[in-house]
């Protein structure tokens, strides 16, 4: 482990000319959406697939706290961490991205080639017919059919997934899908479901082809990411870990910086930059 990062250069050096990145909660605190696992991050435990379709009162004490959580997820921004991301794909550094982060932040901030491994909170598709929609919409209807129950609760704690941490959900409305009246579920990949087997493979894909593999923001807690790392670590690919706290790659990693994300990433951005500029004809 790393006391402190190496100069923005010799970083560079080290993860080679194309670099595969993957992204977890940390990357996102900057934006004021909370982590999971981090430094003064409370326990919890997020509701599992088998749960939200175990009974209607457990979707109903979903989307009761969802509905809150959404309006604050869906108005965060890119922080400067998302920018720089987006400076190395166009600096040519960043083939792909993958993120196990479900709340967009890296599409709006205009990263091209990459896979949200976990989904989107922003799509809902229907568990019955299999339609898929906007979350625009259906925020609307919740909306209508529950006035005045996001200004309510407008205090309550926020958490990652984008919902909050509320208890007294019995009297909350829940509508059906517009198509067939089935049940809605956000197009997020739940604790207990698996990751599509598509976008694994991409995700391997890009591993076994780039130079290195660039972990930010993540505590690697579960294999949908930790898996990426060990792949990378068997290959003999180097791998970078760059987070706040202890990870489950730290004995795989070639080097690990615990340092903030935002920050860190811009230096690298501006090295990259700098290095392509130098590397121009006159």
């Amino acid at each position: 482990m790393a006391d402190h990062a190496p100069p923005p250069a010799e970083l560079l050096d080290l993860l080679g000319p194309r670099t595969v990145v993957l992204t977890g909660a940390g990357l996102s605190t900057d934006s004021g959406i909370p982590d999971y696992r981090g430094p003064g991050a409370p326990a919890r435990r997020p509701m599992t697939y088998q749960e939200f379709v175990a009974t209607p009162a457990s979707q109903q004490r979903y989307w009761a706290r969802a509905h809150v959580g959404w309006s604050r997820m869906g108005s965060a921004e890119p922080n400067a961490g998302h920018r720089a991301l987006v400076r190395l794909e166009a600096a040519g550094r960043v083939p792909l991205l993958i993120t196990q982060n479900v709340d967009g932040l890296h599409e709006r901030a205009g990263q091209q080639q990459l896979v949200a491994l976990h989904g989107r909170v922003s799509k809902v598709v229907c568990l019955d017919c299999g339609r898929t929609s906007d979350r625009a919409p259906l925020q609307r209807r919740l909306t209508e059919l529950n006035p005045g129950w996001a200004e309510a609760h407008a205090d309550v704690a926020a958490r990652p997934d984008g919902d909050v941490a509320l208890e007294e959900t019995h009297d909350f409305v829940v509508p059906g899908c517009e198509a067939c009246g089935g049940r809605l579920k956000p197009h997020v990949v739940f604790f207990g479901e698996n990751v599509p087997k598509d976008r694994v493979a991409r995700c391997y894909a890009a591993v076994d082809d780039a130079d290195s593999l660039l972990v930010v923001g993540s505590s690697l807690t579960v294999m949908s990411g930790l898996r990426f790392v060990r792949h990378a670590a068997k290959a003999g690919t180097p791998v970078v870990l760059v987070n706040r706290g202890a990870t489950r790659g730290d004995d795989l990693a070639t080097l690990k910086l615990e340092t903030g994300c935002s920050g860190w990433l811009s230096d690298l951005a501006d090295a990259a930059e700098q290095e392509r500029g130098a590397l121009r004809p006159a």
